[in-house]
């Protein structure tokens, strides 16, 4: 069988090397679109929330009267939001990892290949792209109403936890998959048993990518408005909440109250509660970063 190479023509290398070059610049560019419209975003808070930010904003609850945001004010902030937010979060990783790691271990390690099997792989993918809002009504159906929950925090965070359980689900196969079977034939080969070689050798190697995309999806929970708004979360609370089953508000939903108050000042405590919510999900995305550094370092 006689091949050619594509690439042994060397007439017009000065039109080629053009070529390559305009390439690596569209590159370049698309690369920094995503570069510049984040710092834009943040200039643009940073110096809307100037002088608005400070530690009554984190420690207390919201007012209607701008002035007590000021420092040297009587205090206003965000703190049952930030508390439930963070409540918020902390059960939708309680539910979506038990959930998303089992069914991912499930399908790749236990699932026989059948079409069933494709079809279940095929309508969890299929579930990523359902737009939030669709997740906030199923909520609202099923864990409000039906299952008699109304509009708690535990109903908040199943929501959530529906909403981004196919991420996660499809984050964990990619990262179980990944893990050569050349590792689990040689467990095999010493004897142990399949829950062994998945608790052993499986999970540890896929771990890394388990947990950040995980931690990367809870980030996208944390800004969501939709889900939270359709299951009843409060636009603005002013005690944090103290029960799975009582209200809660949403950093969010407090952002989005002082948003649409006419009082131009509030755009400001609007601006300093979006650095606050930056603030989490940025502290979210380097624990990701140290959790995956962490493994891949024990690892090799």
């Amino acid at each position: 069988m006689s091949t050619t190479n594509p690439f042994a023509d060397v007439s017009d290398l000065d039109r080629k090397r053009t070529i390559g070059r305009v390439f690596v610049g569209l590159c370049i560019a698309s690369t920094m679109v995503g570069i510049v419209a984040l710092v834009t975003l943040l200039a643009d808070v940073a110096y809307e929330s100037w002088g608005w930010l400070s530690v009554e904003f984190l420690t207390y609850p919201p007012s209607r009267f701008p002035e007590n945001y000021l420092p040297g004010g009587r205090g206003a902030g965000i703190y049952p939001a930030l508390v439930g937010s963070v409540f918020l979060i902390a059960l939708t990783a309680l539910f979506t990892v038990s959930i998303g790691v089992g069914a991912a271990i499930y399908l790749e390690e236990y699932a026989p290949e059948s079409r069933l099997t494709s079809l279940i792989e095929a309508n969890i993918a299929n579930l990523a792209g359902v737009p939030s809002i669709v997740y906030g009504l199923l909520g609202l159906a099923v864990f409000v109403r039906f299952a008699g929950m109304g509009q708690s925090l535990l109903a908040g965070a199943l929501t959530l936890t529906l909403l981004i359980l196919p991420i996660v689900i499809v984050a964990a196969q990619e990262s179980l998959r990944a893990v050569p079977d050349s590792q689990r034939e040689a467990a095999y080969g010493v004897g142990a048993t399949k829950w062994e070689v998945i608790r052993d050798v499986v999970l540890p190697a896929a771990l890394p990518g388990v947990m950040t995309g995980t931690i990367l999806s809870l980030s996208r929970a944390i800004g969501e408005t939709a889900p939270i708004l359709m299951v009843g979360a409060a636009t603005s609370m002013f005690v944090a909440p103290d029960s799975l089953l009582g209200p809660f508000a949403a950093m969010p939903m407090q952002i989005f109250d002082w948003a649409k108050l006419p009082q131009a000042e509030f755009q400001h405590v609007a601006a300093a509660g979006i650095v606050v919510l930056l603030t989490v999900l940025l502290a979210m995305n380097a624990v990701a970063i140290y959790i995956r550094y962490r493994f891949e370092a024990d690892l090799s």
